[in-house]
Order: C-alpha cells, then structure tokens, then sequence
C-alpha cells in the first residue's frame, strides 16, 4: 500500500493498482509493464465514455476509484457524445490510443480490461452498462 500520508489517496491508488495489476496479471505482463496496463485502462474507458451519453457517462465514472475517474474525464467533451460507432471502430479508436503491441487482437484487450473493471463497479451498475450498449458492442462487455 502507498502512504501518502491522506488517507483518501491511499485508498485510491491502492485501488488503482490493483485494477492495474489485474490486467497484468490477465496478459502475464510484469509490473514494470505498468505504462501499458495503464494505457489499456485509459483507452477503453474513453471510448466507453465517448459512446455512453452523459447521464450514463456520469454514472459510471461515479463507480469507478477517484484516481481512475479523474483519468476517465481527462479530455471528455460532453458536448459531443455520445459518440454513435459500430464496434469496429470502437476497437480501432483503442488501437489507436494504445501504441503497445499485445498478444491477441484489440477485441481480447477491450474483454480484459472490462473484465477487470467489472470487479470494482457495482452490479447494477454493470448492468445498466450493459443494457446501454448496442447488440455489437454488448458481446464485449462481461455479464
């Protein structure tokens, strides 16, 4: 655990590690390969993001530990989402966000760093995910 002396940011990067350390732990990738579980995290949940509208964006960036939420809004324009794309280009705007190569293909790595989020986000809250998302881009998101 990291002591940062306030006990509310401890909590939240220790939270965030271990969101981190899940998707590691997932492709086998070693702690000092944290840039790129970081970078996974970061790309799927802005092209999350950009889909949801901003109601349902909102509600589950509340979900998420206060370190990730504040890298889950970095950059948003609520203006301009959501953002209608099929799942082929979901997955292209992750590729393209995240410039580390990775055994399998992006769908694998979206499926992953769900996988992991699913673990700190409540069960309704994952649902109403879920139950947002069109029919191509649901097969992605863990029941």
């Amino acid at each position: 655990m990291v002591a940062t002396g306030f006990p509310a940011f401890d909590t939240t990067v220790d939270k965030t590690n271990r969101l981190l350390r899940e998707i590691e732990e997932a492709y086998g990738w070693p702690k000092e390969r944290r840039k790129q579980s970081y970078a996974a995290l970061r790309a799927v949940l802005h092209q999350l993001r950009d889909r949801l509208t901003v109601d349902e964006a909102v509600q589950f960036g509340a979900q998420l530990p206060m370190l990730v939420r504040g890298f889950y809004y970095d950059g948003w324009k609520p203006a301009e989402t959501p953002v209608k794309m099929h799942s082929e280009e979901f997955f292209q705007r992750i590729r393209h966000d995240f410039p580390y190569s990775i055994q399998g293909d992006t769908e694998q790595l979206v499926h992953t760093v769900l996988a992991a989020l699913q673990r700190h986000v409540s069960e309704g809250e994952w649902h109403d995910l879920r139950a947002r998302m069109p029919a191509d881009l649901v097969t992605v998101i863990p029941a």
